[in-house]
């Protein structure tokens, strides 16, 4: 129940709590709430501090239970200013992270106009992690922004520590949907192997022939993406 996957892939023994000295908040729509991709439950999970706040047409949280006293509310959103990245105390800064669709996170920012400062992120590209099937470019997860936001305040700990946390979610997402290439593609340049081998090893297939199966694959894709890297 914790992680939300099924017990096959199981993460929970890889979980690790991130202290964060950004106050986090999620705005979550209500037809995210109930989908085990969505990185929003994740970082409820691991970084300290962290809320949800869940949306509905009918139901806007109140501002008074979002908005942190004595903190500069962030709201996340591809139509606002442009992110500061210096002179900023990032003890005084929560971050408001609209948790849906491009266009529920639209109705939700509606919902949110004036209650802090609307900041952009210049994220482009296509993400690496491949939560679901239809997602394309440019299309990034709640969790990635975040990592963005900390990164470019300089807080590398913090945004390596939830990195692992974000490859393990995907990773695990991969493997429950069968998709043993792409994960065996995602793992061989992931951090995980090395960070938490055990973790990892336990969610190879367990019969002999599948695991030698994937063993295989896992050591060819490794040598695909080296020769990528050094070309």
């Amino acid at each position: 129940m914790r992680c939300q996957h099924v017990p096959r892939w199981c993460v929970c023994e890889g979980l690790r709590i991130v202290e964060c000295p950004l106050a986090v908040d999620v705005m979550m729509h209500s037809r995210e709430f109930f989908r085990p991709s969505s990185t929003g439950h994740l970082i409820q999970r691991v970084v300290t501090g962290a809320r949800t706040h869940v949306w509905r047409h009918d139901a806007t949280p109140a501002r008074e239970s979002v908005v942190r006293e004595g903190k500069e509310l962030w709201v996340l959103h591809p139509l606002g200013e442009l992110m500061p990245t210096t002179g900023v105390n990032v003890d005084n800064v929560q971050v408001l992270l609209l948790d849906g669709s491009w266009g529920e996170a639209a109705d939700m920012k509606k919902d949110v106009e004036g209650w802090g400062r609307r900041v952009s992120l210049p994220m482009t590209g296509t993400s690496r992690y491949l939560l679901r099937a239809q997602q394309g470019p440019g299309q990034f997860s709640t969790m990635e922004a975040l990592l963005f936001v900390l990164s470019a305040l300089g807080l590398k700990e913090v945004h390596d520590a939830l990195r692992v946390q974000l490859e393990l979610h995907v990773y695990a997402g991969l493997r429950t949907r069968g998709q043993s290439v792409m994960a065996a593609d995602f793992l061989a340049t992931s951090p995980l192997r090395t960070v938490m081998p055990e973790v990892i090893a336990r969610m190879h297939p367990q019969s002999p022939d599948e695991k030698a199966a994937f063993s295989a694959l896992l050591k060819e894709r490794t040598a695909v993406a080296r020769v990528l890297k050094d070309a």
